[in-house]
C-alpha cells in the first residue's frame, strides 16, 4: 500500500514563505523515482487548481498564478516531494494535496484524470492572512 503524506502547512501572512513536504512510503519505495509528482490546491467553495508538477526527469510545470514565487522539486533518495512557496498571496489560501502518477505529467494531464491518479495525499492547510 503507499500512502503520501504532506506536511508542512500552517498559518503565515501576505508576503511570507512555506515549504510544503509530501513523503511517500509503501510499495512505492522502490520505483518512486520514475514517478510525475505534483499539487493541487483548493480552497473551500472553490474549484481545485493545480499548482505545479515535476516529472521524473525533474521537468517542471507551474500555473501561471503561482510562477515565479513557487518552486516544485523532489529528493528520490528521500521519496519526498517538496513545494517552496514564497511571496505568498490570499489567493493561496487552500488545502494543498500532492499526487503521484506513472503517466500523467503536466498539470493539464494530471488535473483532467485527477480521480484516476495513482496515488493522492490528504491534504495540508495553508492560510494566509492580510
Amino acid at each position: 500500500q503507499v500512502q503520501l503524506v504532506e506536511s508542512g502547512g500552517g498559518s503565515v501572512q501576505v508576503g511570507g514563505s512555506l515549504r510544503l513536504s509530501c513523503a511517500a512510503t509503501g510499495a512505492i519505495d522502490s520505483s518512486y523515482s520514475s514517478y510525475c509528482m505534483g499539487w493541487f490546491r483548493q480552497e473551500t467553495g472553490k474549484e481545485r487548481e493545480g499548482v505545479a508538477v515535476i516529472d521524473s526527469a525533474g521537468r517542471t510545470d507551474y500555473a501561471d498564478s503561482v510562477k515565479g514565487r513557487f518552486t516544485i522539486s523532489k529528493d528520490n533518495a528521500k521519496n519526498t516531494l517538496y513545494l517552496q512557496m514564497n511571496s505568498l498571496k490570499p489567493e493561496d489560501t487552500g488545502t494543498y494535496t500532492c499526487a503521484a502518477d506513472r503517466h500523467f505529467c503536466t498539470i493539464r494531464a494530471m488535473s483532467e484524470s485527477y480521480y484516476g491518479i495513482d496515488y493522492r495525499g490528504k491534504g495540508t492547510l495553508v492560510t494566509i492572512s492580510s
